[in-house]
């Protein structure tokens, strides 16, 4: 069942006509690590086994909130999205951005934890999938195939995450402003495999991920350019040697 929260953000619901939808998405759908070695005939087989539900998402309103009960994960089609946690006081930390394809919630909608302990926002105008998580774990009414596949591939998704929280926290646990971003821009070069790269981060949400002041990091990243280790324009990173 979709939450109050649905209803109040989304634009439209559901999709328009199978094949349009297909033609439009498939490039995020067969991106996504969901749907890893599944063709397109057998990802519209999946969509229809599945039920899943297209919704669309203004820029700042939420998908999930804190608290709502977990019952369905996201799969981003267009746009981007935030996972997000707030303190007592309401400061909003940013703990992940999600791309096209990417998946956002599955880990707490197979926990069995009831609840989310996370806000999940739309980053920029975007298109989500949404699957309730108990068509994906039960039994498909068509016996197909392909749902095997997408268990395996899930599950291979929450071993991945878990690699990416560590990665996470190696960066936020160094012990200075200048290492933890240091500890972040050296993972981006080596992810992208260039020391040119861009990241998916506007200055405040840099602050936010890495968990810092965004004035106490604007000011070291102009000492780390004086000092050349590195230059930079808005989201756009070189490191020097």
């Amino acid at each position: 069942m979709l939450s109050l929260y649905y209803a109040y953000n989304m634009m439209s619901v559901g999709f328009p006509t199978k094949i349009n939808y297909m033609e439009k998405y498939y490039a995020a759908l067969s991106a996504s690590p969901l749907f890893a070695q599944v063709d397109k005939e057998e990802i519209e087989t999946l969509l229809n086994c599945l039920s899943a539900v297209k919704l669309q998402f203004r820029k700042n309103r939420f998908i999930f909130l804190e608290g709502e009960r977990a019952e369905s994960f996201g799969v981003v089609l267009s746009g981007a999205v935030h996972v997000l946690c707030e303190d007592f006081w309401g400061r909003r930390k940013i703990l992940a951005r999600v791309e096209p394809g990417g998946l956002f919630g599955e880990s707490f909608a197979y926990a069995g934890t009831g609840e989310f302990p996370v806000s999940v926002m739309a980053a920029g105008d975007s298109v989500i999938l949404l699957v309730n998580n108990k068509s994906v774990v039960s039994t498909c009414r068509a016996a197909c195939t392909y749902h095997t596949k997408l268990i395996k591939n899930l599950a291979l998704i929450l071993a991945e995450k878990n690699v990416a929280l560590t990665q996470k926290l190696e960066h936020i646990t160094q012990p200075t402003t200048r290492e933890k971003l240091m500890s972040y821009l050296s993972e981006q070069a080596r992810f992208f495999g260039t020391a040119a790269f861009d990241i998916p981060f506007n200055r405040e949400e840099l602050a936010d991920y890495l968990s810092v002041e965004r004035s106490a990091m604007s000011a070291e990243l102009s000492k780390m350019r004086k000092d050349g280790l590195l230059i930079y324009q808005k989201n756009h990173f070189e490191l020097l040697k």
